[in-house]
């Protein structure tokens, strides 16, 4: 029953990333051209509510779904790690016309050629997998 109910929930993400147009190649194309606010106002409103629904996490000790306690695990703030990351991230976005949740949604809404980009971040993902362990921290 979980699945379905998980499955539901991803329907209806990928409906709401087209219907904001959030997966939309020209709303990306005229984000990085600084030409619209609309994408800067979606991940803004995104990163609002991460920061709202983890604080009450937090502070109310909410659990998971399973009834296990959710932890916040500290991470090393290496800013050259964060910056090189975010560096590659940009590009394959830019690139790519998509990230990782909108390349699902676009796969939902018919665009075959996505596959293609789809299949070469499951690689770049296994990869990294591969170098995780031998990269400076």
């Amino acid at each position: 029953m979980r699945t379905f109910i998980y499955l539901l929930i991803g329907i209806l993400f990928g409906i709401t990333m087209f219907k904001s147009e959030a997966a939309s190649w020209f709303r990306i194309y005229e984000m990085f051209q600084m030409q619209s606010f609309h994408m800067y106002g979606i991940i803004g409103s995104a990163v609002g509510l991460g920061v709202v629904i983890t604080y009450l996490i937090k502070r109310f000790k909410i659990k998971s779904a399973y009834g296990e306690e959710i932890k916040f695990i500290p991470k090393n703030k290496s800013v050259s790690r964060y910056l090189f990351g975010g560096i590659i991230f940009g590009l394959g976005w830019a690139l790519a016309g998509a990230c990782p949740g909108p390349m699902f949604t676009l796969v939902g809404a018919g665009f075959a050629p996505i596959l293609i980009v789809i299949v070469f971040a499951v690689l770049g993902t296994f990869l990294y997998g591969i170098v995780r362990d031998k990269l400076p921290h």
